[in-house]
């Protein structure tokens, strides 16, 4: 049956980079190229966000190496680690990066493709579920939905010197984007949603932050604009989050899937309720 599924996808040569999304948590999400990158790879070369099951797919004696970035604390600076990738290519190795989410959306996986090209190491990029969209689901939120938005902004709460980006027009996003998702915004939601009020946002337009996205872990908090920073802080959660802004935080209601499984009632109080999503 194995066999018979990975028939026909192609093989990681020695020598050769995939770049590869492990998506949001749930090792379900794996696409089949991913789990054929994991049965082939010599080393891997995985994110802090990778969900250790995910690397139990990995092929006996593979050598797993932690890569991971985490905000504030001690990690391995970008250009390490991709050239750590070349390295390793250039000993002959079959070389997976694996990373949390998609390697294109807010995962660095463009600089380290441009480090493999500037080297001349063949390499394949794998795209995987972001959390940005499988996170929200997994929460029971959709991205988009016909009756509330037909356009939706996906943004960066940090640059690479870990401050709120200066080039993000955010008066235009406010007035422009029903729907926001944010990455990597926890530690500056207070400056962010100031921002937001301040160009137009209502106070008490719905806020959720998903954690653990995907996990058995997963942990999501309903607030407001105004409330948000007081209401994670009284939380005690911490990243990885995501968090989106807009009335499709409201489907949450009817369309928390997890807690219907759990034989939970789906109705919520919609401001500031912390809720434990089951496995």
């Amino acid at each position: 049956m194995t066999e018979t599924l990975f028939a026909g996808l192609p093989e990681l040569e020695p020598g050769t980079v995939w770049l590869v999304g492990a998506g949001p948590g749930d090792p379900g999400l794996l696409t089949l190229h991913a789990a054929n990158a994991l049965r082939q790879a010599d080393v891997i070369v995985h994110d802090a966000l990778v969900n250790g099951d995910c690397l139990k797919l990995a092929k006996p004696g593979a050598i797993l190496e932690f890569a991971g970035k985490r905000g504030g604390k001690p990690s391995p600076k970008q250009r390490d680690i991709s050239l750590r990738l070349v390295e390793l290519a250039r000993s002959g190795q079959r070389v997976l990066r694996l990373k949390g989410g998609d390697p294109f959306v807010f995962g660095r996986g463009g600089e380290e493709a441009l480090t493999l090209v500037e080297h001349q190491i063949p390499f394949r990029i794998v795209p995987g579920i972001t959390a940005g969209i499988g996170g929200l689901a997994y929460a029971g939120i959709p991205v988009t939905h016909r009756e509330v938005n037909h356009a939706v902004t996906f943004l960066t709460g940090h640059d690479s010197s870990g401050v709120v980006p200066d080039r993000i027009n955010w008066e235009g996003i406010a007035k422009g984007s029903p729907v926001i998702v944010m990455y990597m915004a926890m530690k500056h939601i207070g400056q962010i949603t100031a921002k937001l009020v301040a160009a137009g946002r209502a106070p008490d337009e719905p806020v959720a932050f998903v954690c653990n996205a995907a996990t058995a872990e997963q942990v999501v908090l309903e607030t407001t604009l105004s409330r948000a920073e007081a209401d994670v802080a009284a939380s005690g959660l911490e990243p990885p989050a995501i968090v989106v802004v807009g009335e499709v935080v409201r489907l949450r209601a009817s369309l928390d899937w997890r807690g219907a499984l759990d034989g939970r009632s789906l109705m919520s109080d919609q401001s500031s309720t912390r809720r434990r999503d089951p496995a």
